[in-house]
């Protein structure tokens, strides 16, 4: 008896996820050794954390690929790109990465919605949520930077905008969870 619930594009589609999550971590983890061996160890920190994430963001696609009866593929893992030239940079080249990401959730959910596979669309939306706050999260860090002075920041405000990453939470706030007593 067949046990997959997933169409063939559907499982495809998630499994092509699957291998974008795996080498997100993988950039993460490079532009956090990166950021260490040019000094920078809270951004480190905060690249490091962020790389487990994204290994947790495969886990979460494997195991639902694999609750519907389908099989998760696990290929190889690409080599990041060249590294950042400054901090700047890399925080620009981790904007851009999450945008890519994010279009490939909104794929995953189109492609839900027109087979009309309800269970994916419903598992996508959490992506989708999750994309917003990442979206957020490096605007707000590519903000503080860019305050701090960007590639022209001296020693002083990069040591400050260092240290305040390091310590930075893993989540923002979102405007659809502001309020008047709370905004944001």
């Amino acid at each position: 008896m067949e046990t997959n619930r997933l169409s063939k594009k559907i499982e495809n589609i998630l499994n092509k996820q699957l291998e974008k999550e795996a080498n997100a971590s993988q950039v993460y983890l490079a532009y956090g050794a990166w950021a260490d061996s040019e000094g920078y160890g809270g951004v480190a920190n905060f690249l490091f954390r962020h790389s487990q994430e994204e290994r947790d963001h495969m886990t979460k696609v494997m195991g639902y690929i694999m609750e519907r009866g389908g099989r998760p593929k696990i290929g190889a893992v690409k080599a990041p790109s060249e590294d950042p030239k400054n901090i700047q940079d890399c925080f620009e080249k981790i904007f851009q990465h999450e945008i890519d990401n994010t279009s490939a959730i909104y794929e995953i959910v189109s492609l839900a919605q027109e087979e009309k596979d309800w269970a994916t669309w419903n598992f996508g939306q959490w992506f989708v949520k999750e994309q917003i706050e990442e979206e957020a999260m490096v605007l707000e860090i590519m903000d503080q930077l860019k305050i701090a002075g960007g590639t022209k920041a001296t020693s002083e405000s990069l040591y400050y905008f260092d240290s305040k990453i390091g310590e930075k939470e893993d989540e923002v706030e979102l405007a659809r969870d502001s309020n008047s007593n709370n905004p944001l």
